[in-house]
Formats: structure tokens, sequence, C-alpha cells
């Protein structure tokens, strides 16, 4: 890597091509804009088809990038020389990459004068991949946090060159940590570029002993066993707002859970329950046996419903939430069935 000239560059500011996808990317692209330095084309995945009317919609990062008059391209693979030859004309001093979801070549990693780095949501090796905020959620983790990486050919598992730490409150669900570390990343990244270019960042190789992977999400994992403890169902639910979002199954009807917390039972509560079935129902929560505790559903959606708090569905359907009512234990998930 060549850092010759380097302070003067970071003075002016680097040339960077950007590469990313979701509205997660492009906040931090927001922020390169607002910088110093200068983004001279924008990489994003092609448009997908979203919406009732399945029409084709633009990324968040190609939308912001047209409002900015920056180039853009949507390949679908960078392994072409076309591709290659396509991005060395820029001649940029280095390549951003922020949840891209195409994976770089060596021929790509080696074209920017001061490499590709990329901006991860974990504190890595822990929770390399595809979902790291939901994964980090589900497993209980108390902290989480952003990692500036110089990529390899590897999944993640790049030298690290600088880390921005934060707390998971028992509270977080996907959406609002997503939102926390989008703000983390994006109000270091100008300053981080400064850095490198400065050579004043030293790259910390990963411990692969510690690392675990970040699988991408399936709806079917979304849905609630009732046998798990209510701890864990919590953080299923918090974990899977706003997508897939938990469910669970009342006779034919799937039942969104959008937010619930884990309750403590009394000593008669325990001797009188059965996973799935409903404890208590009131304006506080609909409150659900667990194998462990009782799980207190606040936010539910009924098919063809919007999102109630208990008090507001209560008001309605209380008789399809009363106590003794039990919810299905081990559906199957039908392909034809929404979730």
């Amino acid at each position: 890597m060549n850092l010759s000239n380097s302070s003067a560059s970071s003075k002016q500011g680097l040339k960077v091509i950007f590469a990313g996808t979701p509205e997660f990317a492009a906040q931090h692209l927001q922020a390169l804009i607002d910088s110093h330095h200068s983004v001279c084309a924008v990489y994003t995945q092609p448009d997908r088809k979203a919406g009732r009317g399945r029409k084709l919609h633009p990324s968040p990062v190609k939308a912001l990038a047209q409002t900015q008059d920056i180039p853009v391209f949507q390949p679908l693979s960078l392994k072409s020389e076309d591709a290659q030859q396509e991005m060395a004309a820029f001649n940029a001093d280095i390549m951003v990459v922020v949840a891209y979801g195409i994976i770089l070549p060596r021929a790509i990693l080696d074209l920017p004068r001061l490499g590709c780095i990329n901006v991860h949501a974990s504190l890595l090796p822990r929770w390399r991949g595809a979902a790291p905020i939901q994964r980090a959620i589900l497993a209980g983790d108390t902290k989480s946090g952003v990692c500036f990486m110089q990529m390899d050919e590897g999944l993640d598992t790049g030298a690290v060159l600088a880390v921005s730490t934060c707390p998971v409150s028992n509270r977080d669900t996907a959406h609002s940590l997503h939102n926390t570390l989008a703000d983390l990343g994006s109000a270091q990244l100008a300053s981080t570029l400064d850095k490198l270019a400065q050579n004043k960042l030293t790259a910390q190789v990963q411990g692969n002993a510690q690392a675990c992977y970040a699988a991408k999400l399936s709806k079917a994992e979304a849905q609630l066993d009732w046998h798990q403890s209510a701890a864990s169902l919590a953080r299923q639910v918090r974990a899977f707002n706003p997508w897939p979002v938990a469910f669970t199954r009342l006779d034919e009807d799937v039942v969104r859970i959008w937010q619930a917390r884990p309750v403590t039972l009394s000593e008669a509560e325990k001797r009188s329950s059965i996973s799935g079935c409903i404890l208590s129902a009131d304006k506080k929560g609909i409150l659900v046996a667990c194998a462990e505790g009782g799980l207190c559903l606040e936010t539910l959606q009924l098919p063809g419903g919007k999102a109630l708090s208990a008090e507001q569905l209560l008001a309605s359907r209380k008789e399809r939430f009363k106590p003794g009512t039990q919810f299905q234990l081990n559906a199957e998930i039908n392909n034809n069935t929404p979730v």
C-alpha cells in the first residue's frame, strides 16, 4: 500500500469510490458527501422489485447518489475485466464498502492506492456475515459497535483499523441498534479516512478462534417456540423487529409480535402454567407462559390489521385472548402461508 504524500492527500480530501446498498450504507454515503472527501463514483446492487405492484425500486444508496449527481454503477459482479477497467479509470485513492452485498475480487481490492475498507456493524471477529445486528441481540450481547476493516478476500476477515463501541440495552430492537450503529459509523468515517491517509492507524489482525458467523435471516426462524425461556423469546422479538417480525399462531391465524418483555411468574402462575398458554390479558399486556418465566406481549398485529398495543387489541378482541387460550407450539410453516 503506497502512503506517499499521505498528509497532503488527507488535507485536501481523498478521492473515494463508495459501494453500498441499504439505508445503513446510505447514511455513511451522506457522511462522505458532507465531508471534505470527494465521492467520484457509487456502486450499488441492481434495482429490486418491491411493493404490491412489484415495480423496480432503486437502493437507498442509489437514490441518494442520484440527488448529488454522482455516477452510479450497478454490476451483477465485479469479476469481469470490463467492470474492473471501468472502476480503475476513476483512479480513486480508496474504496469504502458498507453493506454492499457483492464480493470484491482481489483485482478490485488492489485497485485503489489505499485499498478498500469496510464498515461492519459488529465487534469483529464476533458476528462476521450478513446479519450482525440481529445476531448480537439474539445472543444477548450487552455491547456492540462498528469496525473499520481493511478488506481482504475473506468474509469480514480483514485487519481492523478502528473500532467504536456502544452498549446494547434489553429494550434495543434491530431497528434501534441499527440506527445507533449507523450514527456511530457515519460520525467516525471521515476522520478514520484522514487517519488512514496519514498512516496513523495500526491494523489489528483478527483472532479467528474468537470468530462467529452472523447468518442471513430467514422468515422461518422468526416463529416463537413457547418451549423456550421468556428471556430467549424476548430477544427473538427484539432481533426480528422490524424484519421479518416474530410471530406465533393462534388457531389458523398468524399473530405478529412487535414488542414483548420477559416477566418473572408468581408461584401460583408457575403451578398453573402450560407453555404457550395465556395466563392473563389486560392493558399492560398479554402474559404467555414459557418454559421458563412468562412473555408479556405488548404490541401485536393480527392478519390484515396494523400493529396495536395490547390494550387497543383487547378493546375489540378480548375473547380471542382470554386466559386459558393457547398459542400453537410447533406449527409447521407452510410456504403458502404468509408470515
